[in-house]
């Protein structure tokens, strides 16, 4: 399978790291965010920015926020 075919099947392709954040944080908020996936960064003084810093530098948090997001995208 060529990259462009993988690229095509991939929910995530073009989408930010802050889009998917935004989105999830305005359907479930932090709070319910947090109880989803256990992550101290939504539960301590959450804010987008705080969160994404964290996301970028955590790869095991970050695949846990996109896999909720394409979890809520096929539905």
């Amino acid at each position: 399978m060529s990259e462009e075919e993988k690229n095509k099947n991939n929910l995530l392709n073009g989408i930010k790291l802050q889009e998917i954040l935004e989105s999830l944080v305005e359907r479930y908020g932090f709070e319910e965010l947090s109880s989803r996936i256990n992550v101290r960064c939504f539960l301590i003084n959450p804010t987008i920015n705080s969160c994404l810093k964290f996301l970028r530098k955590t790869p095991w948090a970050r695949t846990k926020v996109e896999e909720l997001y394409i979890k809520i995208m096929k539905k």
